[in-house]
């Protein structure tokens, strides 16, 4: 039996941003699409060029370019690199999918987290956050936006809640 290179094992395992993730996404099949992609054994770097799209379930991911690192047959980090990349998924429990887009995009397993660099931006239900940095601590499902440059601000728009709507009452 023939064994499948690392690099395709790698693409096997890459695992959707799973902190804005539906659960059953990760059952679901992978599907890359690139211009072009080389896949480095050695280096353990597989790199996607040109109009990059990955779809699993509800997950859509799309960039220029995207660059997994690898090392003991184990993704290490994900960067998508767009004008802008651009991320979408359905949370569980919810009726919306979550958007999200930077020009740069990095993905870490250890710790896992979720990094957005330059003019990030995350909107889900209507309510937006916009900064030049948004971090995401997935276990701990905690977000850090914000960079020390001064003239850089974190933005933050929240939809006031509906209320609930109430049956007319009938008048004699």
């Amino acid at each position: 039996m023939n064994k499948l290179p690392r690099s395709w094992i790698l693409l096997l395992l890459l695992v959707p941003l799973q902190g804005w993730a539906l659960s059953t996404d990760r059952e679901q099949p992978m599907h890359i699409e690139a211009d072009r992609v080389e896949l480095d054994d050695a280096t353990g770097i597989s790199t996607y060029h040109g109009n990059v799209k990955v779809t699993q379930g509800t997950m859509k991911l799309t960039g220029e370019l995207m660059t997994i690192y690898s090392a003991d047959n184990e993704i290490r980090k994900v960067v998508v690199d767009g004008e802008p990349a651009t991320y979408q998924q359905r949370p569980d429990n919810k009726d919306e999918d979550v958007h999200a887009r930077a020009q740069r995009m990095e993905y870490y397993t250890e710790p896992e987290r979720i990094i957005m660099l330059r003019d990030a931006q995350v909107t889900q239900e209507g309510n937006v956050l916009r900064s030049q940095r948004i971090e995401y601590d997935v276990p701990r499902d905690k977000v850090n936006a914000g960079t020390d440059e001064p003239d850089e601000r974190v933005h933050i728009t929240i939809q006031p809640k509906t209320a609930p709507e109430r049956p007319e009452s009938a008048t004699p």
